[in-house]
């Protein structure tokens, strides 16, 4: 039988918290969604996110919040790293940083699924290999789950793309997130790993990259310092379903997701 996983990408602000919530429990029934995993490094108010918007997530029927370069950036959120195992940030960040990089999880249909979170490199702050990190994660999960999903949170195409080449064959899907821009590259790889550049943004397109298009272009304008506050008009939920045999851990399929949603309260 076969097992689907829709991957969301970046939640965006109040707009992508809301376009979870009101939309992600009728996507599980209609298409039979045996786990969700969802990126929330940018759910509380566009920057990092806080124990009430987790709960909010987990709530709302995702399974495995996973993170990236604003995993920090609420100090609330800090102490949920080391309590949350349905939380996860970069495996490639130092030892010493809270929380940890991949975690185990039990899905719907049953089968243990496990789920790795890395960082990219290129243009964004220094942090550890990410090829190493994903080793270090694929020999601690050996044989605890037949499938495995691994984002990798980046700004480079290029990071993302080598990435899915690295591991075909060894993981069940690649994911991309950060750019909150969908890609049109989806495919299953020739030895069955679903592969996508990035799953785009849940949140207000209305916007650039979910902030408030009068307040970017003012800056970009001006270089005078702004507040980027999140926008709230087009707000759509974006991802991709991954369909693969749970005995094989092989993907079958990929299908990009992009589903329109009309909040009562877009602002955050």
């Amino acid at each position: 039988m076969a097992f689907c996983t829709l991957l969301i990408g970046d939640i965006v602000g109040r707009p992508g918290r809301r376009a979870v919530e009101v939309l992600l429990g009728e996507l599980i029934k209609a298409r039979g969604i045996d786990l969700v995993i969802a990126n929330a490094e940018n759910a509380a108010a566009g920057s990092g996110i806080t124990p009430a918007i987790y709960n909010q997530i987990i709530d709302a029927g995702v399974d495995v919040v996973t993170m990236g370069d604003h995993c920090y950036r609420k100090k609330e959120s800090i102490a949920l790293y080391g309590t949350e195992s349905q939380l996860i940030r970069p495996a490639n960040l130092p030892e010493a940083a809270a929380g940890r990089g991949w975690t185990l999880v039990e899905s719907r249909a049953g089968p243990r699924v496990a789920v790795v979170c890395l960082q990219g490199r290129t243009f964004l702050k220094p942090i550890d290999c990410p090829f190493a990190a994903v080793e270090r994660a694929l020999e601690d999960l050996a044989g605890k789950a037949p499938l495995v999903f691994v984002e990798i949170h980046a700004e480079a195409t290029s990071d993302k793309i080598a990435m899915g080449w690295y591991l075909d064959g060894r993981a069940t899907a690649v994911v991309g997130t950060h750019t909150h821009v969908q890609t049109a590259d989806e495919c299953v790889l020739p030895q069955g790993t679903a592969y996508v550049t990035d799953l785009g943004m849940t949140g207000p397109y209305d916007s650039v990259l979910g902030r408030d298009k009068h307040n970017v272009i003012h800056a970009l304008t001006t270089g005078m310092p702004t507040h980027f506050n999140v926008a709230g008009g087009d707000v759509r939920l974006c991802g991709a379903i991954v369909t693969a045999d749970p005995e094989t851990g092989k993907a079958t399929a990929i299908e990009r997701l992009n589903v329109p949603f009309a909040p009562e309260d877009a602002e955050d």
